[in-house]
């Protein structure tokens, strides 16, 4: 079974910095369907908000394209959890929310602030943690 994965958006932040790196290589593989990506109405809207604050090289028209690309390659979850907080940014619970509700693991630079997560049994991991998964051969 292909990994399930919820992408924080520090993920997607440094993906669209730089070309260089494992979560620009997570964020081009993504229309390879090598894994499973999933989305929840807030965490999209948490990515347009973050990326459209001006740190990045790309117009908001591109911006978009990015956040339709994803949106049209994951699955869609509604999200009804009233058990927050639970991170050390309860801002983040909403990731965690998704993953417990996609049965997904969480792929973030921000391991630590996810350490809660395995009380309910979702893995935590970096995207080189994830890349060098998916490149193992088989």
């Amino acid at each position: 079974m292909k990994p399930q994965i919820v992408l924080d958006t520090n993920v997607l932040v440094t993906a669209l910095r730089s070309s260089k790196g494992a979560s620009f290589r997570l964020l081009s593989m993504v229309d390879e369907r090598r894994f499973q990506l999933h989305v929840s109405a807030p965490l999209v809207a948490e990515y347009e908000s973050v990326l459209k604050r001006g740190m990045l090289a790309l117009s908001s028209q591109q911006i978009d394209d990015v956040i339709d690309f994803i949106c049209a390659q994951a699955e869609h979850h509604k999200i009804h959890y009233l058990w927050r907080p639970m991170l050390k940014d309860p801002g983040d619970d909403f990731v965690l929310e998704l993953a417990v509700k996609a049965q997904a693991q969480i792929v973030t630079w921000n391991v630590s602030d996810f350490k809660p997560s395995l009380k309910l049994g979702v893995q935590v991991q970096t995207p080189r943690e994830l890349l060098n998964l998916l490149e193992e051969p088989l």
